[in-house]
Parts: C-alpha cells; structure tokens; sequence
C-alpha cells in the first residue's frame, strides 16, 4: 500500500473513531465519514470494505497494542505497583497518542457482529485478568491492601478510561502532570496521611 493510501486510511480511522464517539456506531454512516475526510461516499470504498471493517480494524488494533504492552510490563523485574504505574503509563499513551482508542476504550466495541464480536471480549478478558493478577500479586506480596482484586481492577480501569474525552491538545495539563495525578489518586488515595 503507498503511503499516501496509509495516510488516507488512517485518517478515515480516526475520523470513524470520533464519529463513533459523537454520534455513536449505529448512527454514524458512510455519507458522514466521507464528508470528515473529504471524500465522495463511494470513494471510501477504495480504501475499506465497510463501517464494520473499520470497527473491527479499530478495535483489534488497540487490543493488541493492550496485550503487547501488559506483556512486556509482566516481564519487567519490578514491584507490582511499578508495574500498576507502567499499566497507567500505557494508557495514557495509547489514549494521547491514537485517537481511534477511544473506540476500543468505550462502548461502541459492543456493535462488532458475530463471531468479532465475542473475539474481543476474549481478548478484552484476558488483558483485565493479566491486569488482576499483577493486583492480586501485590496483595500477596504485601505492597496492597487486601480488598477486592475485581472491584479494584475495574476502579483501575473506570479511572483511566475518561482520560480520551478530557485530555485535549491544547489543555493546560500535561500528560505528565496527568500521569503524576492518577498514580498518586489509584495508588496512595485522596486522603492526606497528615490529616
């Protein structure tokens, strides 16, 4: 594929992805993704098979990114909850760096027909399972208070997903000063030890 392909291809990626954000996959239709990018409708088609491709593209492509980036933080010789912070890191870095994530954060994964559909939840299970463990393992090992891994992974999660809607260029935060917020919020709390 040319690069100039790669690029209009990316950029109808992207363009899905916030379509699907705004308006949500069902009512997002090949008319408003060609008008995003400034094609003819049928133009797209040169570029995609369909608006579930490009779903399925989206979604696959950040599952991977997911589990190729838990895998080498596994691997890493460190502390569980240096490994939580690397997990936190990951996201961040998905999040800021590739706009169609938010499709694979949020929702609109639930519209991919059968049998993608129940392809990624395997996937999407298997990376919140390698999560859990990291966290299950820091409680054995002393570094986190015993409580409930599942409700503790899912707060986890619920905390990093909204980072796709309030991390916009042009915000006076960092990514850096973001990342330095929630590990201290998921790590160490709210409350101020002095208090």
């Amino acid at each position: 594929m040319p690069p100039s392909d790669k690029t209009k291809k990316q950029a109808i990626l992207e363009a899905a992805a916030v379509l699907f954000r705004d308006k949500g996959y069902p009512a997002t239709s090949m008319r408003d993704l060609a008008q995003a990018v400034q094609l003819q409708a049928s133009s797209l088609y040169n570029h995609i098979l369909s608006k579930q491709d490009l779903l399925r593209e989206i979604c696959f492509t950040n599952a991977q990114r997911f589990l190729d980036g838990i895998q080498e933080i596994e691997a890493r010789p460190i502390a569980s909850a240096q490994k939580i912070e690397a997990l936190i890191d990951l996201h961040l870095t998905i999040a800021t760096q590739d706009i169609t994530s938010i499709t694979a954060f949020n929702d609109e994964w639930r519209h991919l027909d059968e049998p993608q559909l129940s392809k990624f939840k395997t996937l999407r299970r298997e990376y919140e399972n390698r999560f859990k463990a990291i966290i299950v393992q820091g409680m054995q090992q002393g570094e986190f208070r015993k409580l409930d891994p599942q409700f503790c992974l899912f707060t986890l999660l619920s905390a990093l997903r909204w980072v796709h809607d309030w991390h916009q260029p042009g915000r006076r935060q960092s990514v850096e000063s973001v990342r330095a917020t929630l590990v201290s919020i998921l790590l160490n709390g709210l409350k101020d030890e002095r208090v």
